[in-house]
């Protein structure tokens, strides 16, 4: 099974927009940095935009926006104690998993 175009075209919009710092759910908020300096709340971020998101049968992006507020809450409260993700962030959003082994 291949992941859908669907799929791709979300995840490779949300990474385009994450990686330039023009990500309009945050604006105003400095996280560039984030990128060169501590790599694992990036990884967090996609880890929770791929694990909330949803699909249909056909592999249709079903909430792509969800997935985006998730992630970038949790940038933004990553980045600013007082910011309180609402509703708080699950362990299942958070989980990461292993690389492949092949």
């Amino acid at each position: 099974m291949k992941i859908s175009n669907d799929f791709s075209g979300a995840l490779t919009t949300f990474a385009y927009f994450m990686s330039s710092g023009t990500h309009y759910m945050l604006k105003d908020i400095e996280y560039l940095d984030l990128y060169g300096n501590e790599p694992s709340a990036i990884e967090m971020a996609y880890a929770i935009f791929t694990n909330v998101i949803e699909l249909s049968p056909t592999g249709e992006v079903l909430n792509f926006k969800y997935a985006q507020q998730r992630a970038t809450d949790y940038i933004r409260s990553y980045l600013d104690p007082a910011f309180e993700v609402s509703p708080p962030l699950e362990d299942w959003e958070m989980n990461l998993y292993g690389m492949p082994t092949t």
